[in-house]
């Protein structure tokens, strides 16, 4: 596993592709919370806090981690290389633990600039320093579960594509359902009491509890429970690749 993770590094690291993606999540989530005239913008806002951004989050994470976990498996079966990877003496598993944890790193990097914003925001409140840190870390931690969901659905929708377009939009549409669209229906209200347990079927009541600093074992359950069923998915769709 050790051996794939690095390669995968390399290919995000070494070429450009993954600085590239930093550098723009990094740059829409100032422009939004600092400059464009929006809901998320602070100074519009007027509050000494980061949750505007960690609203935005998910919406970036939505379309930029597919992005990266496009390539894990449609990639190579373009190019002819996934028969050479079955050669080498790892098991599928590790190969698919390899790739996932890869593209979780590369989404962690695109979040870690915006420490910034924390002493930023600290610095401008009235009084200095007046800001919720309890919900700030909470909903770091919320975003990094996220990243790693996001992560494992991406993986899941390039084991199941013969190409990185459809494993993009395959990953994009996969993760706005489970992210927006349960939440949606479950709004509708049509299923009567059902609804909540629709709702809670998504990842939108599980990630919005971290934002208010409040870390509950069964949301952690959750997430780690959709990684896992994604992965074991991919693991699956690609050894009938074999």
């Amino acid at each position: 596993m050790t051996a794939i993770l690095k390669k995968e590094l390399w290919s995000y690291f070494g070429n450009w592709s993954a600085w590239i993606i930093i550098g723009a999540f990094s740059l829409i989530g100032t422009l939004f919370i600092f400059f464009f005239d929006n809901d998320s913008n602070i100074f519009d806002i007027g509050i000494a806090s980061l949750q505007s951004y960690f609203a935005l989050c998910p919406w970036l994470l939505m379309f930029i981690i597919p992005a990266l976990s496009m390539r894990s498996f449609a990639e190579e079966q373009q190019t002819g290389t996934l028969h050479w990877l079955f050669s080498q003496p790892l098991k599928i598993s590790e190969i698919v633990a390899g790739k996932f944890l890869s593209v979780c790193i590369v989404g962690i990097f695109c979040i870690i600039p915006s420490l910034v914003y924390i002493y930023t925001i600290y610095v401008l409140g009235v009084p200095a320093g007046n800001m919720d840190m309890g919900a700030t870390l909470g909903s770091y931690f919320g975003v990094v579960l996220l990243i790693a969901a996001f992560a494992a659905i991406g993986i899941l929708a390039s084991a199941l594509s013969q190409n990185q377009i459809m494993a993009y939009l395959l990953g994009v549409f996969m993760c706005f359902i489970l992210y927006f669209g349960v939440e949606q229906l479950a709004s509708y209200k049509l299923l009567g009491g059902a609804d909540f347990w629709l709702s809670n079927l998504g990842f939108y009541q599980h990630f919005i509890g971290f934002s208010r600093g409040l870390i509950d074992t069964k949301d952690v359950f959750y997430f780690a429970l959709v990684i896992f069923i994604c992965l074991c998915l991919a693991t699956y769709f690609v050894k009938k690749k074999k």
